[in-house]
């Protein structure tokens, strides 16, 4: 997507003085365990749904695994457009009762990942990062990969923001 049109679709943060920088925002993606996709779904509703996910920097993308049928596969199949949010652990400074946290915010477009190389490796790399230290993920991504459906999230636009609740 070219950067004007990039600019024109994405409106920029209204609290630009909480904005992360992108940088930021991709090591929250990279440490985050869970965040919560938004699809289009049925009648036009919004569908929200918390996900486990990975964070792949080389590609810059998004990796979910799930069953090959649902709310969710049915949305994304109607449309392409989805946007994922990862929230960071948060924090209280030493005496203060409110929290802080980051909260990332991804705009894209996802697909199926048929390629079997791709599929294999993302579900090898979700398992790496889910299961017990010592689990044969390899072992156990190839008898599972013809039953899951990887899906890709290409990351269009990415913004970030702190939250102090003072």
């Amino acid at each position: 997507m070219d950067r004007e049109k990039k600019e024109s679709t994405f409106r920029s943060m209204r609290r630009a003085g909480q904005q992360l920088p992108e940088e930021r925002c991709r090591e929250i993606l990279a440490a985050g365990r869970r965040g919560t996709l938004a699809v289009l779904g049925d009648g036009g509703y919004p569908y929200a749904v918390p996900l486990n996910y990975m964070y792949d920097r080389q590609r810059d993308c998004i990796y979910f695994h799930g069953a090959r049928e649902g709310h969710k596969i049915d949305a994304v199949r109607r449309c392409s457009k989805v946007s994922f949010n990862v929230l960071s652990e948060g924090w209280k400074e030493e005496g203060t009762w409110w929290l802080q946290f980051d909260s990332v915010t991804v705009f894209g477009r996802i697909r199926a990942a048929e390629e079997p190389e791709l599929k294999f490796a993302m579900l090898r790399g979700i398992g790496e990062k889910y299961y017990p230290a010592g689990t044969d993920v390899a072992k156990i991504a190839r008898e599972a990969i013809d039953r899951v459906f990887i899906l890709e999230l290409r990351i269009e636009h990415i913004t970030g923001k702190h939250v102090n609740e003072k």
